[in-house]
């Protein structure tokens, strides 16, 4: 038997893009659904269940930001767009995708980005991840003791985490095992509370780890 595809769910109002979009995801990928605005996108996603749903920003009913809001606890979300406004990128951030990749993203990086979302790692386009940190780093300095209960190598985790890192960059980084960032993560997602790693990211942002 060959490997299990990854399913995923495509929602963009216009029709060809959504054509190119399958032809450059390639055979690892299994479309299940389409949509061509926000409405049809929640329902979509509610009855197909997939692994992953990539979701354009701007369309009709809500678009994006409706699917997002709706549907992001019960599956990854990615933002694909062609907008690289910050607003647009922290909005989506806050309401909970777990990715935000511009439409210019070249097929090999797409594919890589939308397998590790669908294992719940955050993605961003490289031109854009600082700024998921860099606009709340304000924050960090608002005497705010929401993060006193994690220790330093903990906020490193985290912050490197929310700039879309994968555990072996992040590994790399701080000069331990990818085994130690995934107990790291782990142990800071019960201090916190959390169940998903997108729910760290949104945390991260909303408290300007760096």
């Amino acid at each position: 038997m060959g490997a299990v595809s990854t399913r995923l769910v495509i929602a963009d109002d216009h029709a060809i893009w959504r054509s190119g979009l399958r032809a450059d995801l390639g055979e690892a990928y299994a479309v299940v659904g389409e949509a061509g605005d926000g409405a049809e996108a929640i329902e979509v996603i509610r009855r197909e269940r997939p692994d992953l749903a990539l979701v354009d920003l701007h369309m009709d009913n809500g678009g994006g930001m409706a699917v997002v809001t709706a549907c992001a606890a019960e599956c990854p979300i990615v933002i694909l767009t062609v907008s690289e406004a910050e607003r647009d990128l922290l909005d989506a951030v806050a309401a909970g995708a777990v990715g935000y990749l511009t439409k210019s993203t070249r097929p090999e990086e797409l594919r890589l980005a939308v397998a590790r979302a669908a294992a719940g790692e955050p993605v961003f386009s490289p031109q854009l991840a600082g700024l998921v940190i860099g606009e709340f780093r304000r924050l960090a300095a608002s005497g705010s003791d929401s993060t006193q209960g994690l220790s330093p190598r903990e906020r490193e985790v985290v912050g490197l985490v929310a700039r879309g890192h994968t555990y072996k960059a992040v590994a790399d980084e701080l000069f331990i095992s990818p085994k130690t960032v995934e107990n790291h993560v782990r142990n800071i997602m019960a201090k916190l509370h959390l169940s998903r790693r997108h729910e760290l990211v949104r945390w991260a942002v909303d408290h300007g780890i760096t």
